[in-house]
């Protein structure tokens, strides 16, 4: 596509929006607002820059003047919130390092992490990038180095410890990391990608969740 040939785009490919000179932020903030709305709800295809123009109150004249055409302000709308998926998650690698029953961190970890991912907001985000990754696949680059950079990454140093001090076995703290994820976090994420509807009670979560742990643990303990 030619999302960059409007302006300056960072490594992902995703369009660097400047701030706005002689637009005030509040109206740079009610397009944006008001483009998420509609990207979430219409997918790119289908969203129209009336409705937009509408929602924000702004003119639609307004709208390319800042961010270019339709391409440029999903990438930059959708580009923008992804960094921001993983804020309430606080950092574990040294939590899980120290703990003093590595089993019941490994459970609240993967709790507080899933919890999050199910968020309606989170798994609409979720969604709309899985259907557009074909056509803006620097959207799934950008999803996948935001994990691995909040929680992946801290993961595996915190594994590799952990290996070090003899408390895990784990010749592939990368591999152990991903296995970790799909048996915990991937299951209940996986259901409610493609069912929405899908009620999951905090036991059945805790249950899926504290298996997978326990399976994790029967694979990499000493």
């Amino acid at each position: 596509m030619g999302a960059d040939s409007a302006g300056p785009i960072d490594e992902f490919g995703i369009p660097i929006i400047p701030n706005p000179v002689d637009v005030s932020q509040r109206k740079r903030q009610a397009i944006i607002d008001a483009a998420i709305v509609e990207f979430l709800r219409e997918g790119y295809s289908a969203a129209s820059m009336d409705a937009i123009t509408s929602r924000s109150g702004v003119s639609k004249a307004t709208i390319y003047k800042h961010f270019g055409n339709k391409e440029r302000l999903f990438l930059a709308v959708i580009g923008g919130i992804l960094p921001t998926t993983y804020a309430d998650l606080e950092p574990w690698n040294s939590t899980i390092v120290e703990a003093v029953d590595l089993r019941s961190a490994l459970i609240t970890l993967t709790l507080d992490w899933t919890r999050i991912l199910l968020r309606p907001d989170i798994m609409s985000l979720r969604r709309l990038v899985i259907g557009e990754i074909d056509r803006f696949p620097q959207l799934g680059q950008l999803w996948y180095r935001v994990s691995y950079d909040m929680n992946n990454g801290p993961l595996i140093e915190a594994f590799a410890e952990l290996d070090r001090r003899g408390v895990l076995r784990v010749p592939d703290p990368a591999l152990a990391v991903q296995q970790l994820v799909a048996a915990t976090v991937g299951v209940p994420q996986l259901v409610r990608t493609f069912r929405p509807e899908a009620i999951l009670e905090d036991a059945e979560l805790t249950r899926m969740i504290t298996s997978g742990v326990d399976l994790f643990l029967a694979g990499y303990t000493r």
